[in-house]
């Protein structure tokens, strides 16, 4: 009876640990249902990001559910198998139950992929109209630069040997070439609302990354490539543009802003931005 009574388990602390996973499933749930002031992002600003938005949601509920599931149901298999002092059952598991929840696991994410394809086609895998704004993005340690080809809509020529942050250069545009005379290089990015902006990006040196949060899109800046990235704002305002790479000891201030502002605002900072004629 001694020996009986000595292996023969305690309920406690299964109870206690099954309480404890019940306890924080329910917090869980309950800040994703209440949605404190800091969970909740700022509205989007494209048709794309409210996209997202929607996938993210559903992504969100569908796995929620199946979160709260598997949890409870790891807080009774706890309860109802613990150590009664019984002798212990080997098992090699249930193969059809195996097949099942992995066949069910494979068709659910890959379900909610392509739910969401559209969303990320129409950004990723689609090129931007002919009409659009053409902005590139510049990035190096530890700042943004964003050239506008003027009122030539043309691009004028770069050369590497030619960047000189000091002087003003920071691009290294050419002088010999006429196209780039009227170039517009700012520190921020200013783009019309409603109008389809076609960004160029690319780095001068490290792995950097373009994201604002509001657009709900974010691209890495890469050296020796150029990444097209393009959306159409439809909200007026400032909006933070943040680099999300660890891209050296200064990462913390790599940043700048987006002003989306109306169509005569826009074309009033191209006029005031553009660089004076040759020979004024």
């Amino acid at each position: 009876m001694r020996i009986r009574k000595r292996n023969s388990g305690s309920a406690a602390a299964a109870a206690l640990l099954a309480l404890l996973i019940v306890i924080m499933v329910v917090a869980t749930v309950y800040v994703f249902v209440t949605r404190p002031p800091w969970s909740v992002p700022p509205d989007p600003i494209t048709s794309v990001g409210a996209a997202v938005d929607h996938q993210y949601q559903l992504t969100l509920y569908v796995t929620g559910v199946v979160f709260v599931l598997s949890q409870l149901g790891l807080a009774y298999a706890i309860f109802r198998f613990r150590d009664r002092g019984q002798k212990a059952h080997f098992t090699r598991g249930n193969n059809t139950m195996e097949v099942l929840w992995t066949s069910a696991t494979i068709i659910l994410f890959i379900g909610l992929g392509l739910l969401g394809r559209k969303a990320w086609a129409d950004v990723r895998f689609t090129e931007a109209p002919p009409d659009a704004i053409q902005v590139e993005v510049t990035t190096n340690q530890f700042v943004f630069n964003f050239r506008y080809p003027g009122a030539d809509g043309k691009f004028g020529r770069l050369d590497p040997k030619l960047i000189s942050a000091s002087t003003g250069n920071a691009l290294g545009l050419d002088p010999s070439d006429p196209a780039g005379a009227d170039d517009i290089v700012f520190p921020t990015l200013t783009v019309p609302v409603n109008r389809e902006v076609d960004l160029q990006i690319k780095s001068q040196d490290v792995i950097h990354n373009f994201f604002v949060r509001e657009l709900r899109l974010q691209q890495d800046a890469v050296p020796g490539m150029v990444i097209p990235l393009h959306f159409t704002a439809n909200t007026i305002g400032q909006y933070e543009i943040v680099c999300t790479q660890l891209c050296g000891l200064g990462h913390y201030r790599m940043r700048s802003v987006m002003n989306v502002v109306s169509d005569s605002d826009y074309q009033k900072f191209l006029k005031e931005q553009a660089p004076p004629a040759s020979g004024q």
